[in-house]
């Protein structure tokens, strides 16, 4: 079996990860279009059956190591000062941090030194996709950017929510991308002796967040979100996404210049930060996540945004249900079977993932003083009776649910032989 996989993130090496390990004949190349990998990346979390993943590929205390230290969340009133708490506790997801929190590119890291010394795994950075020459019954033959041609008996795009394999090899009417009308902008900055290890998140006027948190690095990780209202900020905002980063920078300057709190630390910041990052939030719905050898995961197939905080827990699950599919095949059957039993277990979930309120995220940005003090009022009573709601873990599960019970993950029998091996090992 020959596997090309287009993006080195976090779906592709888990991906690769567990093919290597449940099937005997394999060869998985993947690819990365930048010449190393990226170590840039905000928090993200890993709950839900994601974090059995990680569990069942042997890497959490990995994973704890890199933890970003972040205690809890912090919500700020105009002056400054905390006015809502919401502190990472044992055994229920009562904060916006996550237990097991972690920056975007250590995961990364930590993934790709999970696989690249794997004897079946090839690793070719700074190398694209230039072509998908065929994807038919026989093979997927692939043109690459170095000029190799190769024939694979699949393919899988898990090159991002702007994929560019998914672009070619699905009809444009198949994918709908859906725009919240929210732009993030991510950047690193120093740490000074005042910063503490919660998230910070203020609430300016005129639709504006910023925010800090901290890192295992010794620096903090600063966020300007802004949710665009007339047609013409709309349009401008939509229109420098899609420029170049000087352009962005002068957009961020004369929008957030006096927006309160630390805002002018953060712009100071912005210009000399090597990871800056300018998102416009969007979802990826497809009608059918595969088409004959070419198969999507992670956010190429079904970007969820930041808004859901479980972007990264669905990558890490697809990838661990579309190889649990992959290795379950019989010997000669073609590999679109187990595409397809991979999507009519995971998508309902996804979808329901995806299912943001209609409300969201605009009430998350008032325009103005009266609905910016609602706000806080709504933040300040969740963030009480959550206070005492926790003292019984087992009624806040009752009244919120559990996310491993949300999906359990499918039990294949090959990933259950390598847990035994892994048992006795220990």
């Amino acid at each position: 079996m020959r596997v090309l996989i287009s993006g080195a993130g976090i779906a592709g090496p888990t991906l690769a990860w567990h093919l290597a390990k449940a099937i005997d004949d394999v060869e998985i190349t993947i690819l990365e279009r930048n010449p190393s990998l990226l170590k840039q990346g905000q928090n993200i979390d890993i709950k839900a059956g994601a974090l059995n993943v990680i569990k069942n590929m042997g890497l959490l205390d990995e994973i704890n190591r890199l933890n970003t230290s972040e205690k809890g969340t912090h919500f700020l009133d105009p002056k400054g000062r905390v006015y809502a708490s919401f502190p990472v506790r044992d055994g229920i997801e009562a904060s916006l941090t996550s237990a097991h929190e972690i920056l975007r590119g250590d995961l990364g890291a930590v993934l790709y030194e999970a696989t690249k010394d794997l004897p079946k795994v090839k690793y070719l950075l700074g190398v694209t996709i230039a072509k998908v020459i065929s994807n038919d019954e026989r093979c997927a033959k692939v043109e690459l950017s170095n000029g190799d041609v190769g024939e694979y008996d699949f393919v899988v795009a898990a090159d991002g929510q702007w994929s560019r394999v998914r672009r070619w090899c699905f009809p444009q009417d198949s994918v709908e991308i859906v725009s919240k009308e929210t732009y993030y902008c991510y950047w690193t900055i120093p740490r000074v002796p005042s910063d503490i290890d919660w998230w910070y998140i203020y609430t300016a006027l005129d639709s504006k967040v910023l925010s800090l948190r901290p890192d295992p690095h010794g620096t903090m990780r600063a966020t300007m979100t802004r949710m665009p209202t007339t047609d013409a900020e709309k349009a401008e905002w939509a229109k420098v996404s899609r420029g170049d980063r000087q352009a962005q920078e002068d957009l961020l300057r004369r929008e957030f210049a006096g927006a309160g709190w630390q805002a002018e630390r953060l712009l100071d910041g912005m210009a000399k930060a090597d990871d800056f990052f300018f998102q416009p939030l969007v979802q990826v719905r497809m009608q059918q996540w595969s088409t004959s050898r070419v198969v999507c995961i992670g956010d190429a197939a079904h970007a969820a945004t930041p808004l859901t905080g479980m972007g990264t827990s669905l990558a890490l699950m697809g990838a661990y249900i579309l190889a649990g599919e992959i290795a379950s095949l019989e010997p000669g059957q073609h590999p679109a079977k187990a595409f397809e039993a991979y999507e009519a277990a995971f998508k309902p979930y996804v979808l329901k993932i995806q299912d943001i309120p209609s409300f969201m995220p605009g009430v998350t940005y008032p325009g103005s003083g009266l609905k910016r003090w609602i706000l806080q009022r709504v933040i300040g009573f969740m963030a009480s009776a959550i206070s005492v709601l926790a003292w019984s873990p087992w009624v806040f599960k009752k009244m919120f649910g559990d996310g491993d019970e949300e999906f359990p993950l499918p039990a294949y029998p090959a990933f259950q032989a390598l847990g035994s091996q892994r048992e006795k090992a220990k």
